[in-house]
């Protein structure tokens, strides 16, 4: 955390985190506390338990040992549900939307939580103005206003991403959580992506995995590496770059030969 910031609740707080699964450990002890505002990548080699990770933090998964707190609540033992009800959204590697409802249908379902709406048989989502409101809002925000009808099975997998990140914020979670949102995507595509992230993430917390070391410089405050459970590192970008633990964990190779 920033100086500045040193006061403040953090957003998200996980302290002695462990994950065992059998008598395997995946996650060793993570420690980490990130800002309100903040964006914050997690790196790591594959298999280092960066999915695991973010599957403690929403709650699929328990925590063996350790505690996640969010805006200063224990989540630790939170499901699901109750998680993304006190904040927290994210989207997974897979995308994860429906596809024979159009853009604008999964982005209507997406708010209707939030807006308080529950299951009933009374309320056509026709008349549901507000959520219609905000979901034409959120395709705006997203891009793809253009593609409203277009069922989401038909749209291009940039597309589909950006999709997916929409009804990530269509909730109005204030910690956003992505993993490796431009995976399988051009530069091009990339490159637009990084865009719509800072756009919808403005103001809310951002925690993603990334693989592209591109998009994460171009976004992320902070940078926390994750090698074999463990957290090698937490800094700002510049200082990650040139760490040598990092660059020998993560790239294979000492600074000195990285530098030549």
């Amino acid at each position: 955390m920033n100086d500045g910031q040193a006061g403040m609740t953090p957003a998200l707080a996980l302290d002695g985190v462990r994950k065992r699964f059998g008598q395997t450990e995946i996650i060793r002890g993570v420690d980490v506390a990130i800002a309100p505002g903040e964006r914050h990548a997690v790196i790591g080699p594959n298999g280092a338990g960066k999915s695991t990770l973010f599957n403690l933090i929403s709650g699929r998964f328990p925590a063996s040992e350790g505690s996640i707190r969010l805006n200063g609540t224990d989540i630790t033992r939170a499901q699901p549900f109750e998680i993304n009800r006190m904040g927290l959204s994210r989207s997974f590697q897979v995308t994860n939307i429906f596809s024979r409802l159009s853009v604008f249908e999964n982005l209507r379902c997406a708010t209707l939580y939030a807006l308080g709406y529950r299951y009933s048989f009374w309320h056509r989502l026709s008349r549901l103005r507000d959520a219609a409101e905000r979901a034409e809002d959120i395709l705006q925000r997203i891009g793809l206003t253009a593609r409203r009808s277009v069922p989401a099975s038909l749209l291009t997998y940039a597309e589909q991403r950006a999709l997916e990140i929409g009804i990530t914020i269509a909730g109005g979670a204030d910690v956003i959580l992505l993993d490796e949102p431009t995976a399988g995507m051009s530069r091009s595509e990339s490159d637009h992506a990084v865009e719509l992230i800072r756009r919808v993430t403005e103001g809310k917390t951002l925690v993603m995995v990334e693989h592209d070391m591109n998009v994460v410089f171009g976004l992320a405050d902070r940078i926390s590496v994750l090698v074999y459970g463990q957290i090698i590192a937490t800094d700002v970008p510049e200082r990650i770059r040139g760490n040598a633990a990092v660059q020998e964990a993560y790239l294979g190779t000492p600074a000195d030969e990285g530098d030549r």
